[in-house]
């Protein structure tokens, strides 16, 4: 674990980087035990490699996601953060300040900024609840005087090269760690690499794998699984049509049309969760809608019968959809299916989602779903597409099991 540098701070608590090195430093060592017995003739016990260094593995992830898991926790409550500032202009101030503060697991308390001069010298006082403790010259100095454990410093004109460079000098003489927030910060890790060009460390934008064999390898994924879900839940999908059909007149299924991959409609199956016609009823609740202003959602909604309540808060009204999965039509992690009404108000950012297949559950349905902003599900669906990997659907499949049990934003 040492040797793979597991146990780096830089590394932990956060992102799958942690538990890769794990088993990286586990496949390292069954390789070496292996070669060296090998290259000595030992007579290792074979429990011992079949048995001991992988359930030692698994134990170690094991207790490693507990303790990740207690310390999210913790710092939701507030404790074991480290403080930090943000560097930049305002509009990227503000940015990183929501994005901090939306994530808070990830350990940092944003104390306060520094703005260029100008800035700072008309806003004495705070900017976006933050207190403006000096200007770009002075960062140094509120790190010294505040004690402040990290940095962030965002893309702005005054700090070019030997700026930026001078500043992180100087910061060396502190404990303050220095992060460097890059212009596209949608995209994640896997996609930048460092790539020396002509003597100077750039930043390399990698295409998003959409197409070839990953993608057909996600396709046939999602269809068996799909399939596999499908014969597994039959007694529940038949016992929850019977449930529907019993209960409340209508038909057993909604279908509603739904816009996937490149823009072409399909007809998206869910459990029947609310009243026969209740799209007809839509105008008369608009005003009501407690949604993001472009979707409309509805805490209390007089048109989802009982047991429609029960089928939304555990996201049972959305197994049929397993069947478009089968189909082609969706994928079982991705975009939001969103409404032709919808797409029809989309910017150009948003277009972007269009690229791969909408999914059963995502980043949407694991970040909050309804109680989402119009801005922040556009992000979410944007951030998935731009930085999709298998590794990624099963991180979020994972995290679906407690957003269900959970049901936050569902309803």
């Amino acid at each position: 674990m040492f040797v793979a540098r597991a146990y780096e701070e830089r590394f932990l608590w956060v992102g799958a980087e942690e538990f890769r090195r794990v088993l990286a430093a586990a496949v390292a060592l069954l390789a070496a035990v292996g070669a060296v017995s090998w290259a000595f003739q030992l007579q290792l016990a074979r429990g011992f490699v079949v048995l001991a260094l992988p359930l030692a593995t698994a134990l170690t992830l094991m207790l490693r996601y507990g303790h990740r898991s207690w310390l999210h926790r913790r710092r939701a409550e507030g404790k074991f953060l480290q403080t930090a500032i943000i560097v930049g202009h305002r509009n990227g101030v503000v940015a990183l300040h929501e994005q901090i503060d939306r994530e808070a697991y990830h350990g940092y308390r944003v104390i306060g900024c520094c703005l260029p001069p100008a800035v700072a010298g008309s806003q004495p006082l705070a900017f976006d609840g933050l207190p403006v403790l000096g200007s770009l010259e002075e960062v140094v100095d509120v790190v010294r005087e505040y004690q402040v454990d990290t940095v962030a410093v965002l893309p702005s004109p005054e700090l070019d090269g030997p700026a930026l460079r001078r500043l992180g000098w100087e910061l060396e003489k502190t404990e303050a760690e220095l992060l460097l927030a890059p212009a596209v910060t949608e995209i994640a890790g896997p996609r930048v690499r460092i790539r020396p060009v002509c003597g100077l460390p750039l930043l390399h934008l990698e295409r998003p794998e959409l197409r070839g064999v990953r993608r057909l390898t996600k396709e046939s994924f999602d269809r068996s699984a799909a399939a596999a879900g499908l014969l597994l839940l039959a007694p529940l999908l038949v016992a929850l049509a019977l449930v529907v059909g019993l209960t409340s007149r209508g038909g057993v299924f909604y279908r509603q049309e739904r816009v996937g991959r490149d823009g072409q409609t399909f007809e998206m199956l869910k459990f029947r969760s609310m009243v026969a016609g209740a799209d007809r009823l839509v105008g008369d609740l608009d005003s009501r809608s407690d949604g993001n202003g472009v979707l409309f959602k509805m805490k209390g909604d007089p048109r989802v019968t009982h047991i429609g309540r029960v089928l939304r808060r555990y996201s049972l009204d959305e197994l049929p959809q397993l069947i478009n999965v089968v189909r082609g039509d969706m994928s079982l992690v991705g975009p939001r299916p969103p409404l032709p009404s919808e797409v029809e108000r989309y910017g150009f950012d948003m277009h972007r989602r269009f690229l791969v297949k909408p999914g059963i559950t995502g980043l949407w349905q694991v970040s909050g779903r309804s109680d989402l902003s119009w801005d922040d599900s556009v992000r979410i669906d944007v951030r998935y597409v731009e930085n999709w990997s298998l590794t990624f659907d099963f991180m979020i499949l994972w995290k679906t099991l407690g957003a269900v049990v959970r049901g936050a934003g569902a309803y």
